[in-house]
């Protein structure tokens, strides 16, 4: 396996773990992460978003699979099982993410998932209705952006 693939099982075994030291410790420490949910993330603050949401996430669960990597990219497939704390709802989000590598640690993280299907699942009604505009989608990220920068404000 791959050295680099490696280094993407390790991040998601901490995932699994809640370890979010562990997850850290695999990414550069100017790592940019994108996601639907948060799309322009930082360094600290992508560590910071990964404590939070083990943290906030007490029934998370992860399940990682079709890990890939070479020297420069790779890919992973995993699913998240919560419960969504805002409304009590359910939800599998399947994501699909991808990565770039520099001095053996992960410098760039995006997962892809369906916003709408999220929604749906999440949000219930309101989701099945809005999930695929915009709107809802920038409502949920400026939540995050919030509940991100309250988490950090407070963090030790």
């Amino acid at each position: 396996m791959h050295p680099n693939a490696e280094l993407i099982q390790r991040f998601y075994a901490a995932f699994a773990r809640r370890d979010a030291a562990g997850m850290a410790a695999c990414n550069h420490p100017d790592v940019r992460f994108s996601d639907p949910a948060f799309p322009r993330l930082r360094g600290a603050e992508a560590a910071a978003m990964w404590a939070m949401l083990l943290a906030r996430g007490k029934d998370l669960r992860i399940e990682a699979r079709d890990i890939d990597a070479g020297d420069e990219r790779g890919h992973a497939h995993w699913d998240a099982f919560y419960t969504f704390s805002k409304t009590g709802r359910k939800v599998v989000n399947q994501i699909d993410a991808s990565f770039r590598f520099e001095s053996g640690l992960i410098i760039e993280h995006v997962d892809e998932f369906s916003f709408a299907r999220w929604a749906r699942q999440a949000l219930g009604l309101p989701g099945l209705l809005l999930g695929h505009t915009g709107w809802l989608q920038r409502k949920v990220q400026a939540e995050a952006a919030r509940g991100l920068a309250a988490w950090q404000a407070q963090a030790p």
